[in-house]
């Protein structure tokens, strides 16, 4: 009499290493999704770290070539010049305040 296998049998003895297999590659995928993950946020960093460093250069170059020494010069005379003004100004409201002072003090010594 022949050995029969049941046909359950057959498919319990092949679905097990099928469903281990599929196990296994989806753990493999996964742990390479997590490297390729953390991989590319160390290129994103490295790639902002370039962008701020090149950006910083040219702020630099933009200051040294963009606005001509003359006119640099010519702000400088004008704020100098606005500042010595502001000066007499104020020397001139410190004398007044002086003379006031000083009025004040001869109308009370009269009295």
């Amino acid at each position: 009499m022949p050995i029969q296998i049941e046909p359950q049998w057959w498919i319990s003895a092949v679905e097990a290493p099928i469903v281990a297999a599929l196990f296994w590659m989806i753990h493999g995928l996964r742990k390479d999704m997590h490297d390729r993950i953390d991989r590319g946020d160390q290129r994103d960093s490295d790639a902002l770290t370039r962008t701020r460093e090149d950006l910083a250069q040219f702020k630099i170059e933009v200051a040294r070539t963009y606005v001509p020494l003359s006119l640099i010069r010519d702000l400088d005379r004008r704020i100098s010049d606005h500042l010595i003004r502001i000066e007499e100004k104020i020397e001139e409201v410190s004398r007044a305040g002086i003379a006031a002072a000083q009025a004040a003090r001869r109308l009370e010594d009269r009295e």
